[in-house]
């Protein structure tokens, strides 16, 4: 597996997302009507070489400062420079000259459709296991995005770590990958098609929580995922056997989270915007609706408490006692079951 097959994949043998063999890098879900509007004021030429594999569109983002590893084409670097707005900013980094040279030559053109007097939008060539080389300031940036881009870096330790030193203090690395049920034979890295199609660098999940943890990142929270499917005979041959899933996890910058969930009696509120029914996804298992006061655990605590959410909800309790753990932290494969819905009695 190599930076050269990446470039040579999505620079020349990938021309559009028909291309493709697999559903491993495409996004299938339906976004939300104010997102599909934003989507569809993207240039068609950025739009027709996307291939990421989940939304990466990170809640309260207004006037952060955003990087997106592995921008490709830009598609999601223009989506993310409309929520920013202009007081925010976007800098993407790809290493596949191709796809970085469609995304500069739309970065005006963007910035005329959004109205900006100037773009909020910037592209550097580069690595994304190469971030210590490039000139960005340790704990610059409020969100990191990335996706279905770590799946075809072989050094995904390097990555987690250097998001987590490129991260504010209560910052977040939002991203999507393709994720397998089981480690995969070293072999399918020499795959080219395998390699370039994100199954042959796919991260064995249990490997992914281990790396991230030892980044910084000590609890990862899975958001949303959903099952592949190969429809290429000639690829699902070869990965016989092997399941796999695309799935979105947002992973916060907090030195005080513990390694698991701890009860301290706490909950939180959310507020939600005046006259809306919506709740806030945090992750998979905590759906916040407007109103409702929830039990939650110290870790979510903090995820609201000392993040950029902290605005949108009213904090219940500290840290002063501690009644144990919470039920339900357990350690099976994540994925597969129902998406979080209304609930006030646990945290987990």
């Amino acid at each position: 597996m190599s930076l050269e097959n990446t470039q040579h994949y999505y620079g020349r043998v990938l021309q559009g997302s028909a291309d493709l063999r697999t559903d491993a890098c495409c996004t299938l879900e339906p976004p939300p009507p104010a997102i599909r509007s934003a989507l569809a004021r993207i240039h068609p030429e950025v739009s027709a070489r996307y291939y990421g594999c989940g939304l990466v569109v990170p809640e309260r983002v207004a006037g952060a400062r955003i990087l997106d590893l592995g921008c490709g084409s830009g598609r999601d670097v223009f989506l993310l420079s409309q929520l920013v707005g202009a007081s925010g900013s976007v800098l993407g980094i790809d290493a596949t000259a191709e796809q970085l040279a469609v995304a500069r030559e739309h970065r005006d053109w963007h910035r005329d459709a959004f109205g900006y007097a100037a773009s909020n939008v910037d592209f550097v060539a580069g690595d994304i296991a190469r971030l210590d080389e490039l000139d960005l300031e340790p704990g610059s940036f409020d969100v990191i995005v990335s996706n279905c881009v770590i799946n075809l870096v072989a050094d995904k330790a390097a990555v987690f770590a250097a998001a987590h030193r490129l991260l504010k203090e209560g910052g977040e690395l939002y991203f999507s990958d393709v994720y397998a049920d089981r480690r995969l034979p070293p072999a399918w890295r020499d795959d080219p098609v395998l390699h370039g199609e994100c199954l042959a660098g796919a991260l064995y999940w249990g490997d992914f929580l281990t790396g991230a943890r030892a980044a910084g990142f000590v609890d990862p929270r899975l958001v949303t995922d959903r099952p592949l499917t190969v429809g290429d005979a000639e690829v699902a041959a070869k990965v016989a056997g092997t399941r796999f899933f695309s799935a979105t996890y947002r992973l916060f910058k907090l030195a005080a989270l513990d390694m698991a969930c701890e009860d301290h009696g706490q909950a939180v509120r959310y507020r939600g915007a005046p006259g809306s029914v919506e709740p806030f996804h945090l992750d998979k298992h905590h759906a916040f609706e407007p109103g409702r006061i929830m039990p939650v655990c110290g870790n979510t605590f903090r995820m609201v408490a000392e993040t950029r959410f902290a605005p949108d909800f009213d904090l219940f309790g500290d840290f002063t006692r501690h009644f144990g753990i919470f039920s339900g932290c357990g350690t099976d494969l994540p994925f597969g079951g129902p998406a979080a819905g209304p609930s006030s009695t646990a945290c987990c």
